[in-house]
């Protein structure tokens, strides 16, 4: 009798409703993959957006989409041509073509790194996305140093929480965004500044004082950060892919996208381990409950991140 493979789908855009689990065979591995047995899996925003066919035009995917981009578990069969993996190994990962909402996962072996005893699958599970996000567009794409001053906005969620760690630990002087209910958990996290960018006019006193602005949020709030940059500073933002064409003259804008590197991952997840920085799970949630977990990471409700749990 066959093993069954629950997957958590969408066979059209839409909300809640289009979601199903469904049963399908489990993958054979290919050479250069391996198949994971899935423990948990990170929830994202990038889950509503395709969900809903935010990103259809940035991102055509062929129905039936398998949701979820990011992985921990263990190796339940290896492909050929992998080094390195065997059966049973705990790893976790980004899946940068989505399916890790399921229970068994065929993925490219290049994409996993291994979890680190000790760490749970459900904290290594809320990694990828956050980590990796946070550090390549801290340091890598807005090019932060010790001694300069970044606003990151959106500073309780996955991303924003890891973002203010990094760049705190590097030498930075932190302005943080979030919510009243918020503000005393973004400073625990490190921040210098902690602003309720819900308060009225919440930037008055932050003109031409910032060096790189971490936008996580998009929408109409984005129009009030450029005037907080220096004249050389930078915005990076991974939440308006329209970023191009709201980039005022003589301002810096740059649309970020993640990109898988498993040994930057397992870096930082040995920093989570030895407790240097944290990485928050917000809440809990079953497989059958993924379109509400969906949900309530987009809401913006919770700190961290929520997790999938199989």
């Amino acid at each position: 009798m066959k093993q069954p493979n629950k997957a958590v789908r969408i066979h059209s855009y839409g909300n809640q409703e289009v979601t199903s689990l469904d049963l399908i065979d489990i993958p054979q591995p290919a050479a250069g993959k391996v198949v994971v047995r899935v423990h948990a899996a990170g929830v994202n925003a990038i889950d509503r957006k395709i969900r809903e066919g935010v990103l259809k035009d940035y991102f055509p995917l062929p129905f039936p989409i398998t949701l979820g981009a990011e992985l921990a578990g263990t190796v339940h069969a290896v492909g050929a041509e992998v080094d390195g993996f065997f059966n049973g190994m705990r790893v976790f990962g980004f899946m940068p073509t989505l399916g890790a909402f399921a229970d068994y996962v065929e993925v490219d072996a290049a994409l996993l790194t291994s979890t680190p005893d000790g760490l749970p699958d459900v904290v290594a599970a809320s990694l990828p996305i956050a980590a990796l996000t946070a550090w390549q567009a801290l340091f890598e794409t807005g090019q932060l140093k010790a001694g300069q001053t970044v606003l990151i906005q959106g500073a309780a969620g996955g991303v924003g929480s890891m973002a203010v760690q990094l760049a705190k630990r590097a030498g930075a002087r932190v302005i943080a965004t979030a919510s009243e209910r918020n503000l005393e958990y973004v400073a625990a996290l490190g921040a210098d500044v902690v602003v309720d960018y819900r308060a009225a006019q919440p930037f008055a006193h932050l003109a031409a004082s910032v060096d790189l602005v971490l936008d996580l949020v998009g929408g109409p709030a984005l129009d009030l950060l450029w005037p907080l940059l220096r004249e050389a500073g930078v915005l990076v933002s991974t939440a308006a892919p329209e970023l191009a064409a709201r980039t005022p003259a003589n301002r810096t804008g740059l649309w970020f996208q993640m990109r898988p590197e498993p040994q930057r991952l397992a870096e930082i997840a040995a920093l989570v381990l030895q407790r240097e920085i944290k990485a928050e799970v917000a809440s809990l949630f079953p497989l059958d409950s993924v379109s509400e977990a969906i949900d309530y990471g987009y809401s913006g409700k919770g700190r961290g991140k929520a997790v999938v749990q199989f």
